[in-house]
């Protein structure tokens, strides 16, 4: 199977490591940083949200009006804006990007982050409410004649939208989370899972939970698997490891600053709570606690330094190891490759320029490999 790269489409240069440079919107530096994506590989990057954050919407909008072949994983929270109008930004957004969105729901795992933006349900009703908007969105985009819609958390009458996407039938959807509500809302609604990297068997457990959950939905396909990862690469294991140490210990200086870290913190603001409410970062401790190295290259410091905020755990190693790592990953069935360095620049043109080929080069022997296995065991019956 096709095998495809996710990377980050910030709007300025900070991260974990380093406070940005100027604005928060940076237009130069947004576009730099997505046409280095564009040409060294990659095939999309995450416009990622926040709720003090550039809307990424716009931000989105003007990467794709100036780039050819990149395409855009929008996420978007259901709590900031109506479901008709959501729709309507999506498809104006296929349209200007020639066909190439997909939009990532965000239920919202932080009551603290949700309620910045008024947002005061509690985690389950906002699952209830991520399922009923998805669905909204989904017939918006694929309905011609006005309709009514009575739900639990969305009504309206006589809605029909005048901009359609460009995708047939529609642009696809993409869900990420580690509970079991997660697994049941993304498992019936999703084009694309998405998992933070943890080790080979945990992840092998959640792609089975996604699976479970898509079946008892009735559905018969299967979302597509993506996993993310913060590769950190350098021309020797040796070096590469001295690189890692660096990058841990900058992220815990910043941190004992009182440094805002992630796009979750506010200048002057609070950092969120010490012991996290989604799933998915509470796994992501567990982990570092249980264990700093695993599997091939997974090494957790990176997590336990941040408190398991989002995307942080990292690989560790040459170019050859960090691929060989993620081709682990796409043997258990993942296949859409997420990642970002500390030096976002820097970082998507070396892990463009040196780990992408070889993942590629790979999987397109493994996939010749089932191909003639195919014709010999057909032959073979016969």
């Amino acid at each position: 199977m096709p095998v495809e790269f996710l990377g980050i489409a910030a709007t300025n240069d900070g991260s974990e490591t380093g406070p940005r440079s100027g604005a928060a919107f940076d237009k130069e530096y947004t576009l730099r940083l997505a046409r280095a994506h564009e040409d060294h590989g990659w095939d999309r990057v995450l416009f990622a949200y926040g709720s003090g954050s550039p809307d990424p919407a716009p931000a989105a909008a003007y990467i794709a009006a100036r780039l050819d072949r990149l395409r855009i994983l929008l996420a978007h929270r259901p709590n900031v804006s109506y479901p008709t109008y959501a729709a309507k930004t999506f498809a104006t957004l296929d349209q200007i990007s020639d066909g190439r969105l997909t939009v990532h729901f965000i239920t919202g795992g932080n009551d603290h982050e949700q309620r910045r933006e008024g947002d005061t349900l509690t985690k389950d009703e906002r699952y209830a409410r991520t399922r009923e908007y998805i669905r909204i969105v989904k017939k918006i985009w694929t309905t011609h004649e006005p309709f009514d819609h009575e739900g639990e958390h969305y009504r309206f009458h006589d809605f029909v939208s005048d901009v359609f996407p460009v995708q047939r039938p529609r642009p696809g959807v993409s869900f990420g989370g580690s509970s079991p509500a997660a697994y049941a809302a993304g498992g019936a609604e999703a084009d694309i899972y998405c998992l933070w990297g943890e080790p080979l068997e945990r992840t092998a457990e959640q792609i089975a939970a996604v699976k479970a959950a898509a079946a008892a939905a009735g559905r018969s396909d299967v979302p597509r698997i993506q996993v993310a990862f913060r590769p950190i690469i350098a021309p020797t294991e040796k070096l590469a490891w001295e690189k890692a140490h660096r990058t841990v210990d900058a992220i815990r200086a910043r941190k004992e600053r009182g440094e805002a870290t992630t796009v979750r913190h506010h200048r002057g603001g609070t950092p969120e709570a010490a012991s996290p409410q989604n799933a998915g970062s509470q796994r992501l401790i567990s982990i570092a606690e249980a264990g700093e190295r695993y599997d091939r290259a997974l090494w957790t410091p990176t997590a336990a330094a941040t408190g398991g905020a989002g995307n942080s755990n990292a690989l560790v190693g040459t170019p050859e190891t960090v691929a060989q790592a993620l081709l682990d990953y796409y043997d258990l069935g993942v296949d859409i490759l997420s990642a970002r360095g500390y030096d976002l620049l820097g970082d998507a043109i070396d892990f463009g320029r040196h780990v992408i080929p070889i993942v590629r080069e790979e999987v397109a022997k493994r996939d010749a490999e089932r191909a003639d296995r195919g014709p010999r065991s057909l032959a073979a019956v016969r």
